[in-house]
């Protein structure tokens, strides 16, 4: 019994000794809910939370809290990007290396970008598809593992036969072989179910479609409608079963009126969306997430001879230069947008560039910045955990050098980064 005591008076002065407090003393706090500039806090983070925001700069109370000066810093939530691939960074070898690289080699890759990301002050982000390993990757980070943003990923994104995201397209004929739902691709509603139940059992977060053709798969259309609005169905219906985010990767209108009609919640790219397409995105209440920065660099890649194959390389100049005016129109007739970039289709850590992009095409940088707080944060269900600088709110904290509504391009260039209360950068 004394032993038992003993031991029990041991773990409680241990876990007394490390448990401190950090109070972050910042000169500018910007309240993305009211959009209101704070200035001359302090956060009281204790454990994963903020638990108090006080006035004026706070001394510590005990010798083994932390204080961190931000004092002539602007200090805002953690991003949220709905639209990354952590697996990769496309390349000009991109197209021959799913012959070369094993598992393994795809998973330490992943591990560099999720910490790449992180440092960019990403706190939180969405994967919309990879091998697999997207999976992996996130429980890795959950356990502390692996340095990286909290994911919510989509595994294996589901496509059609020779669709985008049919991981056979650019296979010899000996190797295409006829993949299903264990492997992402449909043909029927009874398919379709199949494909999201997999995907379920193999722990992804949310699901992914490709509704349209593709600008970088190894397939002649980049726009046309590759799902009937009844397999986009069977989809979202079981997704909701399972409460599942969906989302569609989707260039051409037919094949984005399609998935706003079958239920889709986020539509990604949007580039040859219409005026009748906008009206549907409000009137079902859809998202675009524009993923401006994925087409100016495609469209700048296709310039550099044998970057990408012939075939990719006439649809990334045609489709990369229209995303930005699209997003500009959509923004303007009151579509709902979420910020998402693409980061893999360019080099993961840039993904902050969106936001100049987004003000370019006439969004206030304000409106930007929510996008990728409040707005990211209602859609994947965490509104009253992340996306703001709240007291009880999960403490994913960034800092910059100046007040980004001012100049939006200093979110590109990130000072401090807390994740869930820990300090990555500073």
């Amino acid at each position: 019994m004394r032993t038992s005591l003993l031991l029990l008076f041991s773990l409680l002065f241990t876990f007394s000794f490390f448990a401190q407090d950090t109070y972050l003393h910042c000169g500018k706090v910007l309240d993305t809910q009211t959009g209101k500039v704070l200035s001359n806090k302090t956060i009281l983070v204790s454990g994963t939370k903020i638990t108090k925001i006080l006035d004026g700069f706070v001394t510590k109370v005990n010798r083994e809290d932390v204080e961190i000066d931000l004092k002539n810093k602007f200090v805002l939530p953690g991003l949220i990007d709905m639209h990354v691939h952590i697996e990769k960074e496309t390349n000009s070898a991109s197209y021959s290396a799913k012959f070369t690289e094993n598992e393994a080699d795809v998973a330490f890759e992943s591990a560099r970008i999720a910490e790449v990301t992180l440092m960019a002050g990403f706190t939180t982000v969405r994967d919309l598809g990879g091998t697999g390993v997207n999976i992996s990757l996130r429980n890795a980070i959950n356990k502390g593992t692996v340095k990286g943003p909290r994911i919510f990923t989509a595994g294996k994104s589901i496509a059609t036969t020779g669709g985008h995201a049919d991981p056979t397209n650019g296979s010899s004929r000996k190797l295409m072989g006829d993949p299903g739902p264990l492997e992402g691709v449909i043909n029927s509603p009874e398919d379709a179910v199949k494909a999201v139940r997999q995907r379920y059992k193999e722990g992804a977060d949310v699901i992914k479609i490709t509704s349209t053709g593709g600008v970088l798969s190894v397939a002649k259309n980049g726009k046309n409608p590759q799902f009937t609005l009844e397999e986009i169905k069977a989809v979202t219906s079981t997704a909701k079963d399972y409460g599942m985010l969906t989302a569609a990767h989707a260039h051409g209108d037919e094949g984005m009126q399609r998935a706003i009609l079958g239920g889709i919640k986020t539509i990604e790219h949007g580039t040859f969306m219409s005026s009748e397409t906008m009206e549907l995105m409000k009137k079902y209440d859809a998202y675009l997430v524009p993923t401006i920065t994925a087409g100016k660099s495609v469209a700048e890649n296709a310039k550099t001879t044998g970057f990408y194959p012939e075939m990719v390389r006439v649809k990334a100049l045609e489709v990369g230069p229209q995303i930005q005016a699209t997003f500009g129109k959509a923004y303007k007739s009151g579509v709902k947008i979420a910020f998402g970039t693409d980061a893999g289709v360019f080099p993961h850590g840039t993904n902050a560039k969106e936001f100049t992009y987004m003000v370019e095409a006439g969004m206030p940088a304000l409106a930007a910045i929510q996008s990728a707080t409040i707005t990211n944060a209602k859609l994947l269900g965490l509104d009253n955990e992340i996306g703001q600088i709240k007291e009880s709110f999960i403490a994913d904290i960034i800092a910059v050098g100046e007040n980004p509504i001012d100049k939006i391009t200093t979110l590109e260039t990130i000072i401090f980064v807390m994740k869930d209360g820990k300090i990555y950068k500073y």
